[in-house]
């Protein structure tokens, strides 16, 4: 094999990274979330609206993280951007919060909800340890080597995606029509304006979570300042695609009334076309799709700490690799703390805290494609953001609000998340008794 052969079979290609964004994005959320929405919107095109304007959110995201990633190719996301574009410190505590339960709680709550959904399939099977024994799994097949890890990826997210496809199809075909109109109307006016439309806004922002995921990974994908950009946008749009898709299908297929406040609206709608076999059929299909969540985090999170690692001496162990070039030591701490997580449950109690945090990491990351076109006007941008400035701001407003309303709704879970980020600032200067000598 040659050096230029070898060099690729180590590399993420194009349609893998586009797999790790896309498996981080369809989670639970799409399959839970409209019941609650139908409660107060009884609009379909207002609530059809809702996912779009997520997926706009989200695009607006990806097109901004495109030029950051194009121009500073290199693993650990935000942790590298804001250390580059702000501070270290800034970079730090982001990556702070990535390490410690940022990638940690959302693995456990993915693991747990598998464990449950096929408990829910076949009863016999305990939910922690299922749970507990995919995580495991998963981790261990990451720290073989890039491409068997990557194929291990692509296998399971084209399935998701093709079960997701299968069952839109099936709903379409052989469910009973709703006698609903999807066109506007002047009505769909208020609604989309309407408090309840801004609070389910939140929570289908959060359903989009993840098209950021390839930028973990962004020194071990080819051609990182061509495929970074198409990896982030092509994912997004696939991922808005399939939920608009899923959504038109679940009100298609099932009155309004059946899935109002109900949490398992796939559930529901299976059942409308699967008959009785619906909820096992959503339960294995969601099983699946979790594999593949779980996986795409797996990958991710641990080169946040690998980079940590090489930039920061005290941290240094979590930057070692194996043979293969796995930074498994940094692979083995994520499996731990998620390991914990899973035995003491307190994954919900950390989920609920998160958002704040991630939320502003994300916000001052975009904020930062302004701000590093004023300080490095000089570097390299083989990618610009598509529709600068207004694309960038269309998230910092929607950010910014949700800001604003997290903090509101959950101050005491916001004000943790500080406590957080405080514990974050006096490991920072500790860390830096020892010399920094960051990139």
């Amino acid at each position: 094999m040659s050096l230029n052969q070898q060099q690729n079979f180590n590399k993420i290609n194009l349609l893998t990274a586009i797999c790790i964004v896309v498996a981080n994005m369809i989670g639970t959320g799409v399959f839970t979330s409209l019941g609650f929405q139908v409660v107060n919107i009884k609009s379909v095109f207002a609530l059809l609206f809702l996912w779009l304007l997520g997926g706009i959110f989200a695009l607006c995201g990806a097109l901004s993280y495109s030029e950051l990633g194009a121009a500073m190719p290199r693993n650990g996301g935000e942790y590298y951007y804001l250390s580059r574009i702000y501070h270290p410190i800034v970079g730090f505590l982001s990556g702070w919060v990535s390490v410690t339960v940022g990638f940690a709680a959302p693995i456990a709550a993915a693991a747990m909800a598998l464990g449950q959904y096929l408990k829910s399939v076949f009863p016999i099977l305990p939910s922690i340890p299922i749970a507990l024994l995919v995580v495991v799994g998963v981790s261990l097949i990451h720290t073989r080597n890039l491409q068997f890890g990557s194929n291990f990826q692509l296998i399971f997210t084209v399935l998701k995606v093709i079960l997701i496809v299968v069952l839109i199809v099936c709903g379409f075909l052989l469910a009973k029509p709703q006698p609903l109109s999807f066109l506007p109307t002047t009505a769909d006016v208020g609604a989309i304006f309407s408090a309840p439309f801004a609070i389910s806004l939140v929570y289908v922002i959060y359903s989009y979570s993840g098209w950021n995921a390839a930028i973990y990974l962004a020194n071990e994908v080819e051609q990182p300042e061509k495929n970074l950009p198409r990896a982030l946008v092509v994912g997004t749009l696939i991922v808005t695609g399939l939920y608009l898709l899923l959504n038109l299908m679940f009100l298609y297929t099932t009155p309004l009334e059946k899935l109002a406040g109900q949490l398992e609206v796939g559930y529901i709608a299976a059942n409308q076309f699967f008959s009785v076999n619906g909820a096992k059929i959503m339960g294995l299909l969601i099983s699946v799709g979790l594999i593949s969540s779980i996986s795409s985090m797996v990958l991710a999170g641990p080169r946040v700490t690998q980079v940590i690692g090489e930039d920061i001496p005290l941290f240094r162990v979590l930057a070692k690799k194996n043979a293969q070039g796995i930074p498994n030591y940094a692979i083995f701490l994520q499996l731990f703390l998620v390991t914990i997580l899973l035995i003491t449950s307190s994954f919900e109690a950390v989920i609920t805290y998160l958002g704040f945090t991630l939320t502003l990491s994300s916000f001052l990351t975009v904020l930062g494609v302004f701000v590093a076109r004023m300080r490095y006007p000089e570097i390299p941008r083989p990618y610009r953001t598509w529709g600068y400035p207004i694309t960038p701001m269309i998230f910092l407003a929607i950010s910014l609000w949700m800001l604003v309303f997290i903090f509101r709704d959950k101050p005491a879970e916001s004000l943790a998340g500080f406590v957080t980020l405080a514990i974050g600032i006096l490991v920072y200067f500790l860390a830096h008794r020892n010399k920094v000598n960051l990139s």
